[in-house]
């Protein structure tokens, strides 16, 4: 009994010993998420480096498979969704300040679902069968994270994985058969792949893996080559007018008009202006209505002005304003407003976080619906308009929309001088890239500063004036057929829509599993003891 009650203490010391280590070894691993998760940000713009997107989540997935458990595996994911979020968006700290954080923290949950999808499919030692569903059940849950976050109401879709291929119009061949969701698709079942490839033990599951990412690098290739190009149907001038940084509303609109005048003599079809290159309201201002009237007749091409403005009502909102000769042909007001930036939700409850940084101090008013603007080439043939306003650039429905509409131009009138010298210009233009390959439409963007560019049909850029430049640049966009759609045009959002009809599948199946395993007392042969 001395013995016993003598050995005790040390054996105590011990247990409390390795439970210090495994919760200090649990803690590191969620660490390592959630640096792993910043990893995959340096594919986008600005550093660019869109070749280690195929291979950048596999760090975080491999935590994630290596988890002693479902419930760890899925708090690592957790840690990984907020790493992505913090390091892509940090650039929102002057806007949201503190609740960036917060943000990327809930955002950062939805991966949870990846790395419990992750654990139960891949956790060694892995078998052929349980290979060949993590192939397709891995990116569909990491789809459906990218979908749900997408939700206007949740700030809409920005980092989205498959805009790391903005510059590669081959891969992008996948965003004009399934829209940006395809290319994300792709990204996260290639990544997966090259997981089962570096962890499997036997030859047959590797070799399976091997394959398919063989497959998924070469899908985007051969259709591009396989599909047929646009049909040309024509061309047009497009001025895009880029006066800087210039604090003053008076002083930005000379600027712009400044640019513009400088068109004089040139063929100029349509002239751009930035969002917000206004601060008047062109329906009760017949100051600046005339200056623009007269611009517009200067250069012979109608001018989309951004206006930003207090409106009759009272209220602020933003608008893309087409102005010919003869004055107003129409307007478009923005529907999709920039959260914290343009309105902050639930303001009686965060309306404090304006006092900590630099979210709207009132809200904007929203328009009620989208229209192509009617604007007409300088001999006076239809050029429809698919003007849409800054943050409205990332939503793909809504550029899909103005294709089916009949638009021949994509147009995105933008400003990011809150952001000029983060990622986020680039990460912003990227997004037209991407809306012409979705929607076979050539797509411009015009900015007050940031960057301006121009992309044809294919997503290929044309033309570009970067953050360190003022002035108006030109450029000629070849037209496709007014009635030519891509099959994403046709068909929209079906590739998410079985994400997530694989996603839930995927959910009963565990659920199922696991009840059913509760009552008989046994052990899932596919997932480890």
């Amino acid at each position: 009994m001395s013995r016993r009650l003598a050995l005790s203490p040390p054996a105590l010391g011990t247990s409390a010993g390795q439970d210090r280590d495994v919760r200090a070894h649990r803690y590191r691993a969620r660490v390592a998420a959630l640096a792993a998760g910043a990893l995959p940000v340096f594919a986008f713009p600005a550093p660019g480096l869109a070749p280690l997107a195929w291979v950048a989540l596999v760090p975080g997935l491999m935590l994630m498979q290596r988890a002693p458990g479902g419930r760890e595996a899925a708090v690592r994911g957790w840690w990984f969704g907020a790493g992505f979020i913090l390091t892509a968006m940090y650039w929102l700290i002057p806007s949201i300040g503190p609740a960036l954080p917060v943000l990327a923290v809930v955002f950062g949950a939805l991966q949870a679902g990846v790395g419990y999808a992750v654990w139960r499919l891949l956790h060694p030692p892995l078998t052929t069968r349980r290979a060949l569903s993590a192939l397709v059940v891995v990116p569909a849950v990491w789809l459906t994270t990218e979908y749900a976050r997408s939700w206007h109401a949740l700030g809409g879709p920005w980092a989205l994985l498959g805009a790391t291929q903005w510059q590669h119009p081959a891969v992008l061949a996948l965003a004009s058969a399934g829209g940006i969701w395809l290319v994300s698709a792709a990204v996260a079942a290639a990544n997966t792949g090259v997981l089962i490839v570096l962890t499997a033990t036997g030859r047959r599951p590797r070799a399976v893996a091997a394959l398919a990412t063989v497959l998924v690098l070469a899908a985007g290739p051969v259709l591009f080559s396989l599909r047929a190009a646009p049909v040309r149907d024509g061309a047009v001038t497009v001025a895009l007018v880029q006066p800087g940084i210039v604090e003053d509303p008076q002083a930005r609109f000379a600027a712009s008009a400044a640019a513009t005048a400088a068109l004089d003599g040139r063929p100029v079809d349509l002239v751009v202006w930035g969002e917000s290159s206004t601060t008047a309201d062109l329906d009760r201002d017949p100051a600046s209505l005339a200056r623009l009237r007269q611009l517009a007749a200067v250069t012979g091409a109608e001018v989309l002005a951004g206006e930003d403005a207090r409106k009759a009502d009272g209220r602020i909102s933003k608008d893309a304003v087409l102005v010919s000769p003869a004055g107003v042909v129409d307007r478009y007001r923005k529907i999709r407003l920039v959260p914290f930036g343009e309105y902050i939700p639930l303001r009686p409850l965060l309306g404090w976080i304006a006092g900590v940084s630099r979210a709207a101090g009132e809200n904007r008013a929203p328009g009620t619906a989208f229209h192509v603007l009617p604007a007409t080439d300088r001999g006076g043939a239809p050029l429809p308009v698919g003007a849409l306003i800054c943050f409205e650039s990332a939503f793909p429905d809504m550029s899909r929309t103005a294709a089916r509409d009949g638009a021949r131009v994509l147009v995105y009138q933008s400003s990011t001088s809150t952001f000029q010298r983060t990622w986020a210009p680039e990460q912003h233009v990227s997004l037209a890239a991407i809306r012409a390959a979705e929607t076979g439409r050539p797509a411009v963007q015009a900015s007050l500063t940031g960057v301006s560019a121009a992309f044809d049909a294919q997503g290929r850029e044309l033309a570009r004036l970067g953050t360190d430049r003022t002035g108006a640049l030109t450029v000629r966009l070849p037209l496709t057929g007014p009635t030519e759609l891509t099959w994403y045009d046709r068909v929209g959002d079906v590739v998410p829509a079985v994400a997530l009809l694989v996603t839930a599948g995927a959910a009963v199946t565990a659920v199922t599993a696991s009840r059913r395993r509760a009552r008989t007392g046994r052990r899932d042969p596919d997932q480890p003891a």
